[in-house]
């Protein structure tokens, strides 16, 4: 069974191309997803959040308030730092436990925002970038989750330039208004299901 990353910037449209990848019976592991649960569920990343960050981030239901904690670490890289090292060991053992279930299968797709910030791109045998004009990716975000121009920006300036994650990705979509997704998203998998054994 082949691990195949796939990321892209905000607004990129990652998660749309997963779906797509659903629907060929790929499975797909949603770090960011897993992320969230965690920093709501887990007792020790609870733990390790408050210690860090103070039990104000955290609402009184239990529940990590996120418009909070990204104020405080998309304008400090020691505490954007601080919180990468407090979840990726976490949602990487949440992913070593759910990989169990998919031995058997052609192939896996790890989604996450940051993978190749945070270093575990190393840990796919490939790794897909799934790529916007910047413009349509601001767009995008104002229009699904209400934020600023400025604060998308700031998130954009926190990820790595497109230009360098092109050098690191196996294979690229282009997900503009005028892209066809699927097309790009077949010839991909066949690529990957014909030459299995010698990635």
């Amino acid at each position: 069974m082949i691990k195949i990353g796939i990321t892209g910037g905000i607004g990129s449209g990652k998660t749309t191309v997963c779906e797509i990848f659903k629907l060929f019976k790929i499975p797909v592991f949603h770090a960011d997803i897993e992320a969230k649960y965690l920093q709501d569920n887990d007792l020790i990343v609870k733990n390790k959040i408050i210690e860090r960050f103070g039990v104000e981030v955290y609402s009184s239901e239990g529940n990590l308030d996120r418009k909070k904690i990204a104020a405080l670490i998309f304008n400090d890289k020691n505490a954007l730092t601080a919180m990468n090292e407090i979840i990726h060991p976490a949602v990487r053992n949440r992913f070593l436990q759910w990989i169990e279930d998919y031995l058997t299968v052609p192939y896996i797709l790890y989604e996450a925002a940051i993978l190749f910030e945070s270093g575990y791109s190393s840990d796919f045998n490939l790794n897909i970038l799934v790529l916007a004009d910047e413009k349509l990716r601001i767009e995008r975000v104002i229009k699904r989750d209400n934020l600023t121009e400025d604060i998308i920006m700031l998130r954009i300036n926190n990820q790595m330039a497109d230009s360098d994650k092109i050098k690191k990705a196996n294979f690229i979509i282009e997900n503009n208004a005028d892209s066809l997704l699927i097309p790009q998203i077949l010839k991909i998998d066949q690529l990957i299901r014909e030459n299995g054994k010698t990635w």
